[in-house]
């Protein structure tokens, strides 16, 4: 069910949203090689914890034979998503994506980087540009008129441009009392007409609020999860990039309530 959030839970979205951005620019200082991705974790948790948040992803799903362990997802290379940050030491050249949750007075905001570990190949600094591209894409199609499917399309068709794929199985999703909601946002969109729920496209209506997360690729799309049941690495071991932000369409430009 789409949630239509009122004036009053969308400000509190907002703080989750500053939060969220406050944990993520903590991270983005403390990046360099030689940090290892549980550090980066307890920087996440510490800013989380002062502006009395709540990490969303800890315990993530609720009753789960194996939730997520930790406050953020910590992705490396050819690590899509989901990462589980540990021992792990960041080295020169690396690319990380960073991705954190927080819950305010009931209410989340969730958003995502990546961003290279000291100096990068050109191909891994343009790929991160590209991603990063394609939420603006996604995040200009997010105007009232506009359906769903339209966002889907803008964040496919710019990446595809640039020679890049989308990643298929994990989408954008709808965001307020909880993590996942409806609609799912897809980065991309099948030709032709679809009738599974997964396929459905919503018209945008004010008070929406969603995250939207291109995932791209520089090789070919298809991923498999790691034996720990969460970390999804691209099968060929193509680096990946993945951006996201929590938003809210709104009677005019779309509110990106994930800015610090």
């Amino acid at each position: 069910m789409i949630h239509i959030k009122k004036p009053d839970e969308l400000l509190i979205m907002r703080e989750a949203g500053r939060i969220v951005a406050r944990a993520l620019a903590a991270m983005r200082e403390a990046v360099k090689p030689g940090i290892t991705t549980a550090e980066l974790d307890r920087i996440a948790r510490d800013v989380i914890a002062r502006h009395n948040a709540i990490p969303t992803f800890v315990g993530y799903p609720p009753g789960s034979k194996h939730p997520f362990p930790a406050a953020i997802n910590a992705s490396i290379n050819d690590e899509l998503v989901h990462g589980i940050p540990g021992p792990r030491v960041l080295q020169e050249g690396d690319i990380i994506s960073l991705d954190v949750g927080a819950t305010y007075k009931g209410f989340v905001g969730d958003a995502a980087f990546t961003m290279g570990v000291g100096q990068i190949s050109p191909a891994a600094q343009r790929l991160i540009e590209v991603t990063e591209q394609c939420l603006a894409e996604g995040i200009k199609a997010s105007v009232v008129g506009n359906e769903t499917k339209d966002v889907s399309m803008a964040i496919q068709r710019y990446a595809e441009s640039h020679g890049y794929n989308v990643v298929r199985e994990y989408t954008g999703h709808g965001v307020g009392r909880n993590m996942h909601e409806e609609p799912q946002v897809p980065n991309w969109w099948p030709r032709g007409r679809r009738r599974d729920r997964q396929w459905r496209s919503y018209p945008l209506q004010p008070g929406m609020t969603y995250a939207l997360e291109p995932m791209i690729i520089a090789g070919n799309p298809e991923t498999k999860v790691l034996d720990d049941h969460w970390t999804v690495v691209i099968k060929d071991g193509s680096l990946c990039a993945h951006a996201e932000h929590t938003i809210a369409v709104t009677d005019g430009e779309p509110l990106i309530l994930t800015l610090p």
